[in-house]
């Protein structure tokens, strides 16, 4: 079960590795491999919103960033297993993130948060709304009457989601970030000065010269790449999607107080 108020880092990390939001994580080391793979052969779809362009065409120098932001095993001749995700890079990044976010509540900036796994994260990111709502920020309210060709672009608790058949809808791609930003400025709103989200959301919202931070799994390297060509702020490496996302609280509990959020 999760545990109950603010962790200090030993509490947290030792948290991430019970639950597999790090350590020992689900994803096999052969899924890995594939999407890194496919990213370096141009596969859009695991750009994660980003222009990567002919940068990181070696699934090589794909692998070393990830070993070294994610802390996936960096042997490439281990093909087939279970992988990793450090838990200290983990909370490293919770720390640049909360750092981030004591900056934006300083300077009480408008700021847009969305997810593509609600399944996971949703409250993870309604929790830090509130909480940066709550220290004066605006929370960017999306225009009406977004859609995409997967769906509907909606927000549901201050947190901008993908809406597919009634249904939240889990997503990679840029495309409801992109119908958000462009709804902005068809309307003559100002764009958010920062951006909170994952997968394509923050990989789009980068790209579009926004300060953008997120969440990713060590089966989708994009904003791991983004993050070390500096066109994303931070990413935090994670399995986004455990068994509860209750198990997720501990990890929000810690950022929020690290932030000065609490």
């Amino acid at each position: 079960m999760p545990i109950s108020g603010t962790p200090n880092r030993s509490e947290l990390v030792d948290h991430l590795v019970r639950t597999r939001i790090a350590g020992d994580v689900a994803t096999p080391r052969e899924n890995n491999l594939s999407h890194y793979r496919k990213l370096a052969n141009g596969d859009r779809n695991f750009w994660l919103g980003l222009e990567l362009g002919d940068r990181w065409t070696d699934e090589q120098d794909v692998l070393a960033v990830m070993a070294e932001r994610c802390g996936v095993n960096d042997d490439p001749e281990f093909r087939y297993g279970q992988d990793t995700i450090d838990p200290e890079l983990t909370v490293d990044a919770l720390d640049r993130m909360a750092a981030r976010l004591r900056k934006s509540a300083a300077a009480k900036e408008r700021v847009l948060f969305a997810t593509g796994h609600p399944g996971g994260l949703l409250d993870v990111h309604r929790a830090t709304a509130a909480a940066l709502r709550a220290a004066g920020c605006e929370i960017v309210v999306i225009p009406d009457g977004l859609q995409t060709d997967e769906g509907y672009v909606f927000q549901f608790a201050d947190v901008a989601v993908l809406e597919h058949g009634a249904t939240l809808w889990h997503t990679h791609s840029g495309e409801p970030m992109r119908a958000i930003l462009t709804g902005l400025e068809r309307e003559g709103r100002p764009l958010p000065g920062l951006v909170v989200a994952d997968h394509g959301w923050a990989g789009c919202a980068g790209q579009f010269g926004i300060d953008s931070m997120g969440y990713a799994d060590c089966n989708d390297p994009a904003l791991f790449l983004a993050e070390s060509e500096g066109t994303v702020q931070v990413t935090i490496p994670l399995d986004d999607h455990v068994t509860s996302p209750r198990h997720y609280d501990p990890m929000t509990a810690y950022l929020l107080n690290a932030a000065g959020l609490a």
